[in-house]
């Protein structure tokens, strides 16, 4: 049996409900060995993406805010900003305090708000003046929904640090919500030889091996099996691919989260354990 390849489920386009944490395995395989790897796309608060970047057994890729146009970004924030799960009240130490509540809670909500309306008028200006996204669409980040894939075999010490009530609430829904997803998926065997390869759609799986794992990398580099302007284009899909490996450096992070079962006692680079990530496999594989 090859590996599971499961479709991107997120929100339909012309869904006007705000967003909220949310996760969806994209991909869930087992060796011969009985190690599973799992990948899992989730959507999360901007700020608290350094929280999720402290795991380092997690391979990693996420939308860059280098990449999407300024108005774009300006009229997501707009119409759909990152909210603070709750206001907690001011105490010492690293937790906040119970939440906010009426009127108080309502006046809190009212100055992120404020904030996020001042951070878009400077963008605007430094548009107007003609500086380039990758420093303008820096203020809105505190506002802003994100979209991150993730890659493990080894996921309790995220579990048990981030799913804590002692976590800041925006990571824990995020953690929880992945758990969740992780918990209700069964992953499908893959032999020695065999790949999990993310983003492959059921449909494709009649493409030759090397192909798919070429489309499967160049997708999580995506984090979409469509590209940017919402299309499914595989020779798109196979031009980014050659860019990230022949740009100059290699932009090689996107091949972590395709795999193969290592044999046996075979020794393993990466962090992935019991797998060989494709990134360094790519003389013999890619």
């Amino acid at each position: 049996m090859t590996d599971l390849q499961q479709p991107q489920t997120g929100a339909d386009p012309d869904d006007s409900s705000p967003t909220v944490p949310s996760a969806t395995v994209i991909a869930d395989s087992i060796s011969p060995d009985g190690v599973r790897v799992t990948t899992i796309e989730v959507t999360l608060h901007r700020f608290v993406l350094a929280e999720l970047n402290t795991h380092r057994v997690f391979s990693r890729n996420s939308a860059s805010s280098r990449a999407i146009p300024i108005g774009k970004q300006i009229a997501r924030v707009e119409d759909d900003p990152a909210m603070p799960v709750e206001f907690g009240a001011n105490q010492r130490g690293m937790q906040a305090g119970a939440p906010l509540e009426g009127e108080e809670a309502r006046a809190a909500t009212d100055a992120w708000l404020r904030a996020r309306d001042a951070a878009v008028e400077a963008v605007r200006v430094l548009d107007d003046l003609g500086v380039h996204k990758q420093v303008a669409n820096r203020i809105l980040e505190p506002f802003m929904w994100h979209t991150v894939i993730v890659t493990a075999t080894d996921w309790d010490g995220f579990w048990h640090q981030r799913c804590s009530p002692l976590a800041q609430p925006e990571i824990r829904v995020a953690a929880e919500a992945m758990r969740e997803a992780f918990d209700a998926s069964t992953p499908v065997e893959v032999p020695v030889g065999g790949w999990h390869t993310p983003y492959i759609r059921p449909d494709e799986q009649d493409l030759d091996e090397r192909t798919k794992r070429r489309i499967s990398a160049a997708r999580c580099a995506r984090v979409s099996y469509l590209t940017h302007d919402g299309r499914r284009d595989l020779s798109a899909d196979e031009e980014l691919y050659q860019r990230l490996v022949t740009a100059d450096p290699p932009h090689w992070s996107p091949l972590e989260h395709v795999a193969t079962p290592a044999a046996g006692d075979e020794d393993v680079l990466g962090n992935l354990r019991g797998w060989h990530q494709l990134r360094h496999r790519l003389d013999s594989a890619g």
